[in-house]
């Protein structure tokens, strides 16, 4: 087990290519326990593709990945899979499936099926009751599947939440509240988490530590306050200039 101020991840020279783009460019970063860090960047900037490195749905070309001081790369991609939460935009639910058997699929996958005491605690942590472990995909909203999905990646108490634009296609009220949901269930479950948005204003609330991508590689590492307080560089800025301008916008159509 690695040390109290030892990395919990640890990404050492990382790279990976589809034909001949350069999607994650030699990055290396360390991530503390507990941590809950944001990757921002404008589209095709390599935040979801260094995601998918560290659950090795993407395999890098090059570098190395430590998890809790192991090489990822030592067991089955679904052993390293079920230490790990991911929560994705897609949701990806079963259809055919009610809530309590999409909720629990990791862990049974894993031999070890949970029980419907154990949904009704998972359904409670995201804010819903126990008469969802009976429902259908297609009965939910929106923003009830999102929290099937957080609910789901909580199932096999993981060490690590990973989550992929997780509230990008849901209404700003819905988005909002999820995201506060998620940010208390970090805290509350002594979580570290790293979560791909390209939504700068929503790194800025829910984060501790913000890394911005550009071209596959990590331009700023900064926390909020240092963002706001103008550091992190150009490309940095460009993205806490667009919540910043929206804000004083606002501002002045206050009556």
């Amino acid at each position: 087990m690695p040390g109290t101020n030892s990395p919990f991840l640890a990404i050492d020279q990382v790279t990976r290519s589809f034909d001949r783009t350069v999607a994650v460019d030699r990055v290396s970063l360390d991530i503390l326990e507990n941590q809950f860090v944001a990757l921002v960047g404008a589209s095709g900037s390599g935040k979801s593709t260094l995601l998918k490195t560290i659950n090795r749905l993407v395999e890098p070309d090059a570098g190395t990945i430590r998890f809790d001081g192991e090489d990822i790369r030592q067991g089955e991609p679904h052993a390293l899979r079920r230490r790990m939460g991911y929560v994705f935009q897609g949701i990806g639910l079963f259809p055919h499936m009610d809530v309590a058997q999409n909720i629990g699929i990791g862990p049974k996958l894993a031999g070890a099926p949970i029980g419907s005491g154990r949904v009704a605690e998972l359904l409670e942590l995201v804010d819903l009751g126990s008469d969802y472990a009976a429902r259908m995909p297609h009965e939910l909203s929106g923003g009830q599947r999102q929290r099937i999905g957080v609910a789901r990646a909580l199932a096999g108490d993981p060490h690590l939440l990973l989550m992929d634009e997780p509230f990008g296609a849901l209404d700003p009220v819905t988005r909002d509240a999820l995201g506060k949901r998620v940010r208390e269930l970090h805290d509350r479950l002594g979580l570290t988490s790293l979560m791909v948005t390209h939504d700068m204003a929503e790194a800025l609330l829910l984060a501790d530590r913000i890394l911005v991508m550009e071209a596959g590689r990590i331009v700023a590492d900064c926390t909020p306050g240092q963002l706001l307080a103008g550091e992190g560089g150009d490309t940095a800025q460009a993205l806490v200039a667009v919540p910043r301008d929206q804000a004083r916008a606002l501002a002045g159509m206050a009556p």
